[in-house]
């Protein structure tokens, strides 16, 4: 989404968007980017802009175009992955949503982006379940999170079991167990829609996890976006000699 009455050109708005799925890996290195008709289109802006787009891109090293072939990623992330304790991870967040309240802002069926499918590791016309939720404290919005499941999972979840449920718990629930996750953590820029839902700024930075979840068969059953406000959410990384009991522990605080 872009705001037109913003001081930022529209084509960097829309680059700091694409810039922002590559770098939190929504976009994983090698997956093919939208054309500049599709960017067109989704955007409803000139194909000159949405040519300006791509090319910021290319010369900031975030995608390589070819003739024939399309746009595609070809950023990778540094960062070298750790293994945590799922089940403490999962207590921590139980714990931290026990804390909040939620807004549930919409649960429908859809088709899904080809990112959101890849990351499901279903087909783009296989339909997923998109929950839209807005996590508050003391009045305060927190995050703004939202969700995907594949069709297949998503019988049993409702606005009504995710007025009053973490969406992990009901999956649970259902029969669905986490046995693995991947996360990531990153920074971005807060859009408009993400920024009238957190009550910021628009373009406040934003901490952006990234989660993905896998049953004991490794089939991801979930996958989800949550933007939380910088200025009121961090992350505490708990670390252990090697030689200790126990493994790394993600813990989010309220600040």
């Amino acid at each position: 989404m872009i705001d037109r009455n913003a001081a930022m050109p529209i084509y960097h708005q829309i680059y700091l968007q694409l810039r922002d799925e590559i770098l939190s890996g929504e976009r994983p290195y090698g997956s093919a980017l939208p054309t500049e008709q599709e960017l067109s289109e989704k955007f409803q802006v000139s194909r000159i802009t949405a040519r300006r787009v791509m090319t910021e891109l290319s010369q900031q090293k975030f995608a390589e175009r070819k003739r024939r072939l399309g746009t595609r990623v070809i950023f990778e992330s540094p960062n070298k992955p750790f293994e945590a304790n799922i089940d403490q991870a999962v207590d921590s967040l139980l714990a931290f949503v026990r804390r909040t309240t939620v807004a549930v802002l919409e649960v429908a069926m859809e088709m899904p982006t080809p990112a959101v499918a890849s990351a499901l590791k279903i087909g783009v016309n296989d339909e997923v379940l998109r929950a839209v939720r807005v996590r508050s404290m003391d009045g305060v919005p927190l995050g703004y999170i939202v969700s995907y499941v594949p069709a297949a999972f998503a019988a049993g979840v409702t606005a009504a079991a995710l007025a009053s449920t973490p969406i992990l718990k009901v999956l649970d629930d259902l029969g669905y167990k986490a046995e693995q996750a991947d996360q990531t953590i990153s920074a971005m820029q807060a859009d408009p829609t993400i920024s009238h839902a957190l009550d910021i700024e628009s373009r406040s930075a934003i901490l952006r996890i990234n989660r993905t979840v896998y049953d004991t068969h490794h089939t991801p059953f979930l996958l989800t976006f949550a933007h939380y406000r910088a200025d009121k959410f961090t992350i505490r990384l708990d670390l252990q000699h090697p030689g200790a009991s126990g493994t790394p522990r993600l813990v989010p605080q309220v600040s």
